[in-house]
């Protein structure tokens, strides 16, 4: 693959499901093992094994595929007008500005749609990324899957206004 490739977006397809709850799991299994447990990945990765109910979340929501070279390598979505319910990127595709796209591309439509602010809670992995966009943690949080407690910390970004003429990056 052609590593200076930008990544193209489209949006997601109930076809997609399967690509998508496969990114999903090894973006868990592969990122987030310096901050969970296997126990707490394997609850949190469990999410997509119903394909069915796993495809209706992301059906359900404003979801973005990300793809290089027309593989699919990540996805997010926006639920709602202003909450980043999930952003995924393959493991062999970080640093490869995959999600910054995606982010970029979410923060237009939650503005578009009239969102002032994005929130997001973040996984411990995911953190440091949304720091660096600009995103202020409000509060550590704590949840339950599958009998298993992972962290994460819900943040907010104020979007830019259409007054300030998009300056801010």
């Amino acid at each position: 693959m052609n590593s200076n490739a930008k990544p193209a977006l489209r949006p997601y397809l109930p076809e997609d499901a399967e690509i998508a709850a496969a990114i999903f799991v090894a973006s868990i299994e592969q990122l987030a093992a310096d901050d969970y447990s296997e126990d707490q990945q394997d609850a949190w990765a469990s999410a997509a094994e119903d394909l069915e109910k796993f495809s209706a979340r992301l059906g359900g929501q404003l979801t973005l595929l990300a793809t290089l070279d027309g593989a699919p390598v990540g996805f997010a979505s926006l639920k709602g007008a202003d909450h980043i319910d999930m952003l995924y990127v393959h493991p062999d595709y970080t640093g490869q500005s995959v999600g910054t796209t995606l982010i970029d591309a979410l923060e237009k439509l939650a503005g578009a749609r009239g969102a002032t602010k994005l929130t997001v809670d973040a996984s411990d992995n995911a953190a440091e990324f949304f720091t660096r966009r600009g995103y202020i943690a409000t509060q550590r949080n704590t949840v339950t899957i599958n009998g298993e407690w992972l962290a994460n910390t819900s943040m907010t970004k104020t979007l830019a206004g259409d007054a300030s003429g998009g300056a801010e990056q």
